[in-house]
């Protein structure tokens, strides 16, 4: 079985744990596993190869070292603020991303543990089947930053969990336990800690043991849902990537590095 497309790969680890399964793991030694400019860049193109490659009837996507991700890495984030390039690239990605992973025709299954966040969230919850660690952190994390909630919230959380738990979450940036995201629909499926990556493989191993047309077309019909919020999620994304040139995206990225509360600004003409 030829994997040879994979091998360009840096942050993204890969192995075959069932027949036609394969493992994604994403890796960031020291940093939580953050979505830095070369891991985001690919958790865009992954998911074309992998449409692409008939060896793969299912993936999983997990974190390495105990966590699934901590979101996009601060020093890209500085980047961002101060250079228009990268500030596009970085939005096209991000746009990319997110239709890339619905439009993958083979069944994704996530396996998320300890924090999950931001950037990195989008393939966690976009998977679809969602499997967190009862202990797991999911946060959005985008207001806490000091710009409007983008990357996958407004495309998938209203449909998962509704709108008032949708806002109370983004809005507030507030933690969601594995638990939890069960007990509101964020997530399909929570486990014990010990038994996430074996939950994950065993739900994988029955998806690439099914009907590939039947699960296939069953996932793009029901991803029309998706599909139909895509003028919401533009929306979102654009006003997300503003705020990367506004006052409060500094504060919000010092206040981090510091660990302290942000002192956003008071005034705003809107």
């Amino acid at each position: 079985m030829s994997n040879s497309v994979y091998d360009k790969y840096q942050r993204l680890q890969f192995d075959w744990p069932a027949e036609r399964v394969l493992r994604i793991t994403m890796t960031n030694p020291g940093r939580l596993n953050s979505a830095d400019s070369i891991m985001h860049g690919e958790l865009v193109s992954i998911w074309r190869d992998i449409d692409a490659d008939p060896n793969v009837s299912a993936v999983i996507i997990r974190g390495s070292d105990g966590a699934f991700s901590s979101g996009g890495d601060l020093d890209l984030v500085q980047e961002m603020t101060e250079d228009f390039n990268t500030l596009t690239r970085v939005w096209k990605e991000a746009r990319d991303l997110v239709y890339n992973v619905i439009n993958c025709s083979k069944p994704i299954v996530s396996a998320m543990d300890g924090p999950a966040v931001g950037a990195g969230l989008v393939t966690g919850l976009l998977a679809d089947i969602s499997i967190a660690a009862k202990d797991a952190r999911i946060i959005d994390g985008h207001t806490r930053l000091g710009v409007a909630a983008g990357d996958h919230a407004a495309i998938v959380w209203p449909l998962l969990c509704g709108l008032a738990k949708s806002k109370y979450y983004l809005m507030l940036c507030e933690p969601v336990s594995g638990e939890e995201a069960e007990r509101i629909g964020l997530v399909s499926l929570c486990t014990e800690a010990d038994e996430l990556h074996e939950r994950a493989l065993k739900v994988a191993t029955k998806l690439a043991k099914g009907s590939p047309t039947a699960l296939r077309w069953t996932k793009y019909a029901l991803n029309n849902w998706l599909r139909m919020a895509g003028p919401t999620f533009d929306t979102s994304l654009a006003l997300e990537f503003l705020g990367f040139k506004g006052p409060d995206v500094q504060e919000g990225l010092d206040s981090l590095r510091a660990k302290r509360r942000p002192e956003f600004t008071k005034d705003c003409p809107l």
